[in-house]
């Protein structure tokens, strides 16, 4: 297990990566996520945004993906890490803000599997960016560059909600292999629309618990589990409920969009 102190090194790598690859274009890179609300938890990814001045090429992009294979998460090919989330944006791209924004580049560990295949990230829309730049002036971190606020447009509050309910399609469709995290991240887009707030998954999952009617508990309560290392990302057990589970929780997040 790789601990707190494992992210400085990494997010590190990470931006060493980004200003070799992007040269003199690097705006920016800011750290959002789990390291920089509520902690970093035993299966968290370190989440950074990169700003750049221009699109990228085909073959930066692969650099990108090459590098990241080498040194995210447990099948990084130099030894177990945590997991990398790195998402790439252009300046003009996202200030001045409108929707649906668009990403230059995006690479996570659910997408390991089409870049080892060679399958390289294009850029495209992405409604989810509403909620990352949010994320990304709360935290106000940046690792190189200067504060958010001077580079990112703050989101209108009626686009981070319609971003949040369109990406729930995306979503649920991860849900039969991405389970634990599928299951938070509801309960997180939940709370979000219910309070206008940003927390944690396992804060959201608190808050979530306390509202879900006692047959669906189990099934978030397993996830947030998962989340903090007390439990296997296992779920032979609460197969049949992971469904029933799921389509609460969105028919919640639908009667406040």
């Amino acid at each position: 297990m790789i601990s707190q102190h494992g992210l400085a090194p990494l997010a590190q790598e990470v931006v060493s990566l980004l200003s070799a690859v992007l040269r003199a274009d690097l705006v920016a890179a800011y750290l959002h996520g789990s390291a920089v609300c509520g902690g970093l938890r035993p299966h968290s990814d370190v989440d950074i945004l990169a700003v750049t001045r221009r699109p990228t090429t085909h073959a930066q992009r692969r650099v990108l993906v090459d590098r990241l294979l080498a040194i995210s998460g447990r099948r990084a090919r130099r030894g177990r890490a945590r997991p990398v989330e790195l998402t790439v944006v252009v300046h003009s791209d996202v200030r001045p803000w409108h929707y649906p924004p668009q990403a230059e580049f995006q690479y996570g560990e659910w997408l390991r599997d089409e870049c080892e295949q060679g399958i390289t990230p294009e850029p495209g829309e992405m409604p989810d960016l509403a909620l990352l730049i949010t994320q990304v002036l709360a935290a106000d971190h940046p690792l190189v560059g200067p504060p958010p606020h001077e580079v990112l447009d703050p989101v209108p509050q009626d686009d981070l909600r319609r971003a949040i309910v369109a990406g729930i399609p995306a979503l649920l469709a991860d849900l039969p292999s991405d389970t634990a995290n599928v299951v938070l991240t509801l309960a997180r887009t939940w709370l979000t629309l219910a309070t206008g707030a940003i927390r944690s998954k396992d804060v959201a999952a608190d808050w979530a618990l306390e509202r879900l009617p006692a047959r669906h508990r189990p099934v978030l309560a397993r996830a947030r589990a998962i989340y903090l290392g007390d439990a296997q990302d296992r779920w032979d057990d609460l197969a049949a409920e992971v469904v029933p589970h799921a389509e609460t929780v969105v028919n919640q997040i639908r009667r406040l969009r």
